[in-house]
């Protein structure tokens, strides 16, 4: 709620550094690591997303770790609403996957180039993260604002679907589409002179391709409002996707047909605005691994469902 982003220690709790780099809340933090360094997005309503290097951890650097300055930044026109890393097949750098609030969009962001990438320190001033692209959740919509890509998460068998909850009211609304990932800014050829026509059909034809990426636009049926926070997971085997919702319900939304095939009943409050949801597979006592649906909600309860 300060803004601060704070490390700390699984194993004994120790807070092992801290930065209030943000000027308001921070939302969401993501991370990823690659062959030689820790990457941490954090995405706050200052409207700024922030991210940090670290060095790749292990067992003798862990409890020295410290979080430097960040090592680029990015001012947003509204405030970032979800952010994750994915992996551009044609670029050896992640790529930082950014939506936010009033915009149907997803925005594509490709690090800042730095020949000294692997270095434990940054006392340079942030970079500036360079916008790779953008794709449109709703390319044929004619409203101003259809909705905001409120959460998204990665599918955990394919790493170019991306299910999407969405801040539609009454109900929320669920994408699954695939990422259309544009090319390296290097291998973009400068178009000839275009007229006002051929304009028109290159749009034409981007919002096609942007409608043909979205496998999936369903209703869930899950009671939202304006005020609410959408989450989502996907099942382990990647089936379906489970959504939170207003009502204490936790709703199955099958992948491939975008129906609501399980509800998850009886284990919050009625009416209790349910505020997370996790999914995956843990190991059972007899030693075999068991599906878990993990829920809590603003009845100050956490519920484990065994799927």
């Amino acid at each position: 709620m300060s803004g601060k982003l704070v490390l700390s220690d699984l194993r004994t709790g120790d807070v092992l550094d801290e930065r209030r780099d943000h000027q308001k809340y921070v939302v969401k933090v993501a991370t990823m690591t690659d062959d030689m360094n820790t990457w941490i997005a954090t995405a706050a309503w200052d409207t700024k997303v922030l991210l940090y290097r670290l060095p790749k951890l292990d067992s003798t650097t862990d409890t020295d770790i410290k979080l430097n300055e960040p090592f680029a930044s990015l001012n947003l026109a509204s405030n970032p609403e979800a952010v994750t890393f994915i992996q551009h097949p044609e670029i050896a750098t992640p790529v930082l996957l950014i939506s936010r609030r009033d915009s149907t969009f997803l925005y594509y962001y490709t690090f800042p180039d730095d020949s000294t990438a692997n270095s434990t320190t940054t006392t340079t001033k942030p970079r500036e993260l360079f916008l790779l692209g953008r794709q449109n959740l709703a390319p044929h919509s004619n409203a101003w604002i259809a909705f905001t890509p409120s959460a998204f998460v990665i599918s955990p068998h394919d790493p170019l679907l991306l299910a999407v909850a969405t801040s539609a009211v009454p109900h929320m609304k669920l994408i699954i589409v695939r990422l259309l990932l544009p090319p390296p800014a290097s291998t973009i050829h400068a178009p000839a002179s275009l007229t006002q026509a051929s304009q028109a059909r290159s749009e034409l034809a981007l919002a096609d391709r942007e409608a043909a990426a979205i496998l999936i636009h369903a209703t869930t049926l899950a009671p939202q409002t304006a005020y609410s926070t959408p989450d989502l997971a996907w099942r382990p085997d990647a089936s379906g996707v489970w959504v939170n919702g207003d009502d204490g319900v936790v709703r199955g939304v099958e992948a491939t047909t975008g129906k609501v095939v399980a509800t998850l009943v009886r284990g919050h409050d009625v009416g209790t605005k349910i505020r997370c949801v996790w999914a995956g597979v843990v190991r059972g006592e007899d030693g075999g691994e068991e599906e878990w649906v993990v829920s809590g909600g603003f009845d100050r309860r956490l519920v484990v469902w065994k799927v």
